[in-house]
């Protein structure tokens, strides 16, 4: 090649001064609390998973981290004991299980018996391997007292919204709003009772005739309190003379 061929070919030198110039990337790149708060999101949702397939005494944090993918120093680093953990997950699922409460009460299907719809729901929360886990803390004289107080904090924190949710749900529905309150409180008290059951009697067939009856019961009630309609007003007939 003669010296006017390397003086005409393009030079792949960057002239000096110039800044290199990176490809624009389709991702944005996540500041670090923004992985930090990802990665905490993993691992809870993975001790959620293990904690629903095990209960509390089968809890190990070995599992979450491999359910999770994660390392176990990178799972100490967020939580580092197992209480923090558990804490995190009960408070993690407490608060999902509201939105979904709440959601339901603030939709009512209007062709479906409001009854039907909060036993459902109530069912929903109460019959969960998560509720159970908690009842488990609380009452396990094994668990740290101070555990057992951030769990019955995460309980007030999560169902008393939803009772209030409910409540409004039912007086909009034409149940008298001095009676709703005691309402409520009798239908979540039963199937709160029917839940905690199934420790020593897990029969679903007598979970449902039970709750046949209570759906007879309250409606009765219901219907005694409900003001009654009054009759339509009839113009006397004259009397043919």
């Amino acid at each position: 090649m003669s010296s006017s061929d390397n003086a005409a070919a393009p030079s792949l030198r960057r002239p000096r001064g110039r800044p290199r110039v990176n490809p624009v990337s389709d991702h944005p790149v996540r500041t670090q609390a923004e992985r930090s708060e990802d990665m905490r999101r993993r691992i809870v949702d993975a001790a959620a998973e293990v904690m629903g397939l095990h209960g509390y005494a089968g809890f190990r944090t070995a599992e979450v981290s491999r359910v999770a993918g994660v390392s176990r120093g990178a799972q100490l680093h967020h939580f580092p004991t197992k209480d923090q953990l558990v804490v995190a997950t009960l408070r993690h699922v407490y608060g999902e299980a509201l939105e979904r409460s709440k959601a339901r009460a603030a939709a009512i299907d209007p062709g479906r018996d409001i009854l039907d719809q909060l036993i459902d729901d109530a069912r929903d929360f109460f019959f969960s391997r998560h509720f159970l886990v908690s009842v488990d803390i609380v009452v396990s004289a094994a668990t740290d007292p101070s555990v057992r107080d951030e769990v019955l904090e995460i309980a007030r924190t999560a169902r008393l919204p939803v009772e209030v949710a409910w409540n409004r749900a039912l007086v909009e529905a034409g149940i008298p709003e001095r009676t709703a309150p005691g309402l409520l409180s009798i239908v979540l008290g039963i199937v709160r009772g029917q839940a905690l059951r199934k420790f020593w009697d897990n029969d679903p067939k007598k979970d449902e005739a039970q709750f046949d009856l209570l759906r007879d019961m309250v409606r009765t009630y219901i219907a005694a309190k409900l003001p009654a309609e009054p009759a339509p007003d009839r113009k006397p007939r004259n009397k043919k003379t």
